[in-house]
């Protein structure tokens, strides 16, 4: 049996969309930027995930039925939260988006979906590889 691990293109894929919806909410910082009182949200993934697996809630990954499951929490219960920033406020009308750091920050979620979507696809392309190199 080829020891293929799909955990790791499902961890990647939710850290994808993680940064779709960090995209997102991005986005509406940027678009609100001369609203009066609007507060900035940003999205929480990664210390979630940082939190699980340094908590040992992942579950393990069983290869054969006979071996005993470790943990409890699969990666379909690890979700990013998006939450709104009312600590600061950048100008007079409570507005707190500073248009430089959101730009950076798209920039920057950018470049990481590029990189994630980059590696998703070469483990796909080593799965692909593993199956038709499986059947010589």
């Amino acid at each position: 049996m080829l020891g293929i691990n799909f955990n790791t293109v499902d961890l990647m894929s939710k850290a994808l969309d993680a940064s779709e919806l960090r995209n997102e909410v991005i986005s509406n910082n940027i678009a609100n930027v001369d609203t009066p009182g609007f507060k900035r949200s940003d999205v929480n993934f990664e210390s979630i995930l940082n939190d699980a697996i340094n908590s040992n809630k992942l579950a393990g990954f069983v290869t054969d039925k006979n071996h005993i499951p470790i943990n409890s929490t699969s990666i379909d219960n690890i979700e990013p939260q998006i939450v709104q920033d009312n600590s600061t406020s950048m100008r007079l009308d409570g507005n707190n988006v500073d248009i430089d750091v959101e730009m950076s920050n798209l920039a920057k979620n950018q470049l990481y979906y590029s990189a994630l979507a980059q590696r998703v696809s070469g483990e796909l392309n080593s799965i692909l590889t593993a199956i038709k190199d499986g059947g010589n």
